[in-house]
């Protein structure tokens, strides 16, 4: 896709510089988009669906949504469209949208939105009449694999109001523009062709300078499901060129008068000039018009091949015994993957989710260098951007395919949203988890001072530094599955760690702002959950000694020490590394945890808080019970006995820390014995934790607590307590305010797009119930606690964990009145059987009634309910 968060223009104006508007218009400089499209792995050769319903002003072949400043709260997609399923490899792929046969309300959604408040729900496309009496299409789109370079294209239109209804569709092939700007950089071709093949009229032919041949054809339609008879010729060539039309845009001149939405005005508005009638281009579309019976269906079926694996025939009766085929091997490949304990309704989130995640893989493109500099036959870009957003970022050479949280609303790749991707995809796929980690550690997207990419808008941002835990998890599970001789790939893991240790130094020498091993960072991927705005300079002066930002530190600090002494099993080289890493979690543990007396624990209130320095001043503690002071609970390892007696070196060095420093064992768990354990069992557990025993168990009482963090459907971002008790706090002359908000952001904090201030998060849930697993290995049975709290439900933190777990993938779950509680009330999806199926994996969720909320597409993170499905089913009897 082309983002249209990167700032273009002059004024830094990312949304307004590259519109909905423009986009059928405008040639894409750095990727492509469309409705369920595939391409190739540079994005060279492109398809995807194109359609109109004979009412619309412009053709469907993109989704619409409202951008940052349209939206009241933020950018948002406004279509209904769903990923239904995917293998790894894309052998075999389906997914569905839903095209309303009234006249799309693009102008109502504009409108309706712009004139709601913060404190109002969005407008969405269900609360017009887009669907009602279903008259609307459901365009199913299939693909299948019968050979790498021999896509089968099945697609299927269904009309579900009660009468017939006209549809216009538009398959469309095109290659992305990579000729006309002059670049010089690898991808930049001549221009590429296609054309009618003059050895048979029905078929295409598509040359490529590094592609090579392709072939194109589409089936001519036969009848309907329902037996009735629709138009039945071949389809109509529409050919045009993927060129900018200047004309439309600038009032310029086009240098071809066949442009790339050339088939909007052929179609919708009968100009016979718009096409091309040498019948040859870089876009075209086998156009038919069909008028669709009541309650019936339509398919089509293409296919796309290279020359060297031309099939014997195109659509006789192989075509659908490869996708019986590749459908029964999806099918028997997830029932490898799977717990035999879900049940069909677990079954199809759990398959949703993977498929939601394997659909949004994307090519990304952009080379920072290039986009500040311009292309040699384009207009100069503006000379803003050589200081401006990214400027310092000039190495990034980003050519890759990438995971993807969100295909519309987060067309770009998020460095901590990533590696929640990556350990899901590690289920069903663990070398492109693997790719995909490595990938981003790479010396072209790696910083040369160590500092990861956040995220496009802004690669100097501050993530969380998960990394590190997301390589381990990944690496549990790559000799999972029959995977390089049944072993882990310590090969891999050395080439991570390495350069893991250079993003860890990063942090140390930039993010420790006294020398004192407490970090700040930024906003830390949290948004507005903080006081102020935790990215900007702070309106008091000083600095915030963050509870998360210090705690993550000793989180990443113990899965590097993890790490290394795992790589040190088989190279003592690692030993010494070993050592370093325990060193720098005790010293981030001991300062979270001692200094100025009692460090950012506050004895009083029971929580982790950030702290407010400012210069000559005693630090103010921001008493706030968000997830900030959650972060220090992640932060735990068990360290086998077995293991640490194999490397004599660390473990001496460990056995003074003991002898020297017994100081340490009052605030954290160090190199503690489980009360399970005799002394002389030789499989004993070394336990390292940022909080002691009684600080786990006074923090996992509020978070089980329904008053405070727990919901019906999970952890709560911030406490339900201030709801009642808002945190607030006078400086300098300004009053400075923190409540629950359970839904969406009240306030313009950090774009007003997201809120960190009550929802539901998947990824700190996911981190939550992973930290559980752990301390009940460590603790056993010796720990209990109610759960919730109050209730005199005493379990262990591995039965807590799988009530959390519970909690989090009912949002998907249909009730007893067949309502998801992630679609709330909307009745399309509790009601009719065309919807009850599709559940939609939100960005976060409403604290109170697991309404979905934010991105509605965000199959990134919140995918993460696979890993807890798979979790649960493996402790289901």
């Amino acid at each position: 896709t082309s983002s249209p968060w990167f700032p273009m223009g002059a004024d830094g104006n990312s949304w307004g510089y590259f519109s909905h508007d423009q986009a059928r218009s405008r040639a894409y400089r750095w990727g492509e988009d469309g409705i369920l499209g595939v391409t190739d792995r540079e994005c060279r050769l492109c398809f995807a669906l194109c359609m109109w319903n004979g009412r619309d002003s412009i053709l469907k072949e993109r989704l619409f949504g409202l951008t940052g400043p349209e939206g009241n709260h933020g950018e948002d997609v406004k279509e209904q469209y769903f990923y239904i399923d995917s293998t790894p490899t894309h052998s075999y792929m389906k997914g569905l949208y839903k095209y309303p046969q009234r006249r799309f309300p693009y102008e109502q959604l504009v409108k309706e939105n712009a004139e709601r408040g913060r404190s109002r729900d969005e407008f969405e496309l269900s609360d017009t009449d887009a669907f009602a009496d279903g008259r609307y299409f459901d365009v199913q789109a299939e693909y299948a694999k019968n050979s790498p370079n021999d896509l089968l294209i099945r697609l299927t239109v269904t009309n579900h109001a009660d009468h017939a209804a006209p549809f216009h569709f538009l398959p469309t092939l095109w290659y992305r523009n990579t000729w006309v700007w002059g670049c010089k950089h690898e991808g930049c071709t001549m221009k590429p062709l296609i054309k009618v093949d003059p050895t048979n009229p029905g078929r295409l032919i598509g040359e490529h300078e590094t592609l090579k041949r392709f072939y194109f054809e589409a089936e001519t339609l036969q009848s309907t499901s329902t037996g009735a008879s629709v138009d039945t010729s071949p389809p109509e060539w529409l050919f045009t060129d993927n060129h900018t039309n200047v004309a439309r845009l600038w009032g310029g001149s086009n240098d071809t008068p066949y442009v790339k939405d050339s088939f909007h005005d052929y179609v919708v508005h009968g100009k016979q000039e718009a096409v091309n009638p040498r019948l040859r281009g870089t876009k075209v579309a086998a156009y038919h018009r069909w008028l669709v019976p009541a309650k019936s269906s339509v398919t089509l079926r293409l296919r796309l091949y290279s020359d060297e694996e031309m099939p014997a025939e195109s659509f006789g009766s192989s075509f659908e015994r490869v996708f019986a085929q590749r459908i029964a091997e999806a099918d028997e490949f997830y029932g490898t993957r799977m717990p035999k304990t879900l049940t069909p309704e677990e079954n199809n989130v759990c398959r949703q989710a993977f498929a939601g995640l394997l659909w949004s893989k994307q090519f990304y493109h952009l080379i920072v260098k290039d986009w500040i500099a311009g292309d040699p036959d384009m207009p100069a870009p503006p000379a803003e951007r050589t200081t401006g957003r990214n400027s310092d970022w000039k190495h990034l050479f980003n050519r890759d395919i990438i995971s993807m949280p969100d295909k519309w609303e987060y067309p770009w790749y998020a460095a901590w949203d990533l590696a929640f991707h990556c350990v899901t995809l590690a289920a069903v796929d663990v070398q492109f988890a693997k790719d995909q980690l490595l990938l981003i550690l790479r010396e072209w997207y790696m910083h040369p001072n160590g500092a990861l990419p956040a995220y496009e808008f802004a690669f100097g941002d501050v993530n969380p530094p998960v990394h590190a835990w997301a390589c381990w998890q990944v690496y549990k599970l790559s000799g999972a599955h029959g995977g390089r001789d049944c072993a882990r790939d310590r090969l891999w893991l050395a080439r991570v760690f390495q350069k893991l240790v250079m993003n860890f130094t990063w942090w140390v020498n930039r993010k420790d702002a006294t020398g004192h091993h407490i970090f700040s960072g930024g906003f830390l991927g949290l948004d507005n959950i903080g006081v102020f705005d935790r990215s900007k300079p702070l309106p008091t002066g000083g600095h915030l000694e963050q509870a998360d930002g210090t705690a993550w530190m000793a989180f990443y600090a113990l899965f590097m020490l993890k790490i290394a002494m795992e790589l040190a099993q088989d190279d003592p080289a690692y030993e010494d590394v070993a050592s370093k890493f325990f060193e720098h979690f005790v010293a981030i543990a001991d300062a979270m945890n001692s200094i100025g007396g009692t460090g950012l624990w506050d004895e009083e209130t029971g929580f982790y808080n950030d702290q407010l320095h400012v210069p000559g001043r005693p630090n103010i503690p921001l008493r706030i019970r968000s997830l900030v002071g959650v972060v220090p609970f992640f932060a735990i390892a068990n360290l086998p006995s077995e293991q640490m007696n194999k490397l004599p070196g660390f473990a001496k060095r460990t056995q003074w820390f003991l002898k020297n420093r017994p100081d340490l064992a009052k605030q954290i768990s160090f190199l503690e014995l489980s009360d399970q354990q005799p002394a002389e069992d030789p499989h004993i557990v070394y336990h390292l934790a940022v909080p002691n025993k009684d600080r786990v168990i006074r923090v996992l009482q509020y978070l089980f607590d329904e008053q405070e963090f727990l919901s019906q459907f999970g952890i709560r971002s911030l406490s339900k307590f201030h709801e009642a008790h808002p945190f607030e706090v006078d400086l300098g002359g300004e009053r400075y305010c923190v409540d629950y908000s359970p839904a969406e952001s009240r306030t313009a904090l950090f774009g007003g797009n997201s809120n960190w201030r009550g929802p539901i998060w998947f990824p700190m849930n996911i981190l939550l119930v992973e930290a559980m697993e752990r301390l009940y290995h460590f603790y056993g049975d010796s720990l209990t606690i109610d759960f919730p709290t109050g209730s005199g439900n005493k379990v262990n933190l591995l039965e807590a964990s799988k009530l959390l777990a519970s909690r989090l993938v009912s949002l998907f779950m249909p009730g007893s009145n067949g309502r998801r509680p992630c679609h709330a009330d909307d009745p399309l999806f509790a009601k009719d059987p065309a919807w009850s199926n599709l559940p939609l994996f939100y960005e976060y969720f409403h604290g109170d009634s697991g309404k979905g909320l934010g991105a509605s597409h965000q199959t990134g993170w919140t995918a993460c309910v696979a890993t807890l499905l798979i979790f649960i089913g493996s402790h289901r009897r």
